[in-house]
């Protein structure tokens, strides 16, 4: 990755309905405006995003989406959909980049959330780079949080389990809403932790211990679980294969695909169906990693992807 750097400016987004969403910028202010969209959704950014950009040649923009990180009310559900979120990205291009057009970049339900913004605002997208790529269908959802990916972690499946009685697994994000949504504080953070530690094991191809100690804290892990919850809950707040089905709107954006093979969060399978449906996009295969965007293949090809388009 590219050395540390530090913001030049931050500030707060009111939203005009009960949000205050952080941002910050980053690298040239004269460089080309790019957006960076964290996962989760409820995951927020770290200093490690700003730097998959050459400083010298990106204006970068980093925000915590509404109820994470640092935006406030911390854990709010509240006027928290898909459509709040694509909302907000408009508005921070708009009023903070103040730019017609900005190279979109999201992994992981940042991928969710990229093409759903650049489906709306095509216009607007200079480029797109998306890595573990998830269109929050139900299958999707249902093989990370019901029954796929538990055959191939079984031990870390039995922690995801261990909160929620066997007369309720049949159906377990309803499950775990009861629980994350509920008045009992302790069942809340039992919760918390066992659903966002069932991601945090599986994010790589190998263990990773800094991987594991991700969203350990109550407070992270309250916002990861109860706002990733809620959006599947709610199905992303979209119609069944919509951003697939209104992919064909990308074709003029220049786009680059990146996958882990061995993805068990957000399969590849996903990453194809995309390709099939967006084929001007470049489609890359990583043969040797897993979901985390600071796997070395991963890491490698999104490097190259941004400094691919810095010049353009």
């Amino acid at each position: 990755m590219y050395p540390e750097i530090q913001p030049y400016d931050h500030g707060f987004l009111d939203t005009g309905d009960g949000h205050q969403v952080y941002w910050e910028l980053c690298g040239n202010p004269q460089g080309k405006p790019t957006v960076f969209l964290h996962g989760g959704p409820g995951g927020g950014c770290s200093p490690a995003h700003r730097r998959l950009f050459n400083p010298e040649h990106y204006n970068i923009l980093l925000f915590d989406q509404r109820g994470c990180g640092r935006s406030k009310p911390h854990a709010s559900l509240d006027n928290n959909t898909t459509w709040h979120l694509v909302s907000d990205i408009e508005r921070l291009r708009v009023e903070v980049l103040k730019t017609e057009r900005m190279q979109v970049f999201g992994g992981s339900w940042g991928s969710t959330l990229a093409l759903a913004y650049a489906e709306a605002h095509t216009d607007c997208v200079s480029e797109l780079i998306v890595r573990g790529i998830f269109t929050i269908r139900e299958a999707e959802i249902r093989w990370f949080y019901q029954e796929g990916a538990s055959w191939l972690f079984p031990e870390q499946w039995q922690q995801y389990l261990a909160p929620i009685p066997r007369d309720e697994r049949h159906d377990l994000v309803a499950a775990y809403h009861r629980r994350l949504t509920g008045d009992d504080r302790t069942d809340q953070l039992q919760a918390a932790h066992a659903w966002t530690q069932w991601e945090s094991h599986t994010i790589t191809l190998l263990p990773s211990p800094a991987h594991n100690q991700s969203h350990a804290d109550d407070d992270s892990a309250l916002a990861f679980a109860r706002i990733e919850n809620h959006y599947f809950t709610h199905k992303g707040f979209m119609e069944e294969g919509q951003l697939l089905r209104d992919a064909h709107k990308l074709k003029d954006i220049p786009g680059v695909i990146v996958q882990g093979r061995y993805d068990a969060c957000t399969p590849a399978r996903t990453a194809w169906d995309l390709h099939q449906a967006w084929p001007a996009a470049e489609f890359h295969i990583v043969d040797d990693a897993g979901h985390a965007f600071d796997e070395p293949g991963i890491l490698a090809r999104l490097i190259a992807a941004t400094d691919q388009f810095s010049q353009r």
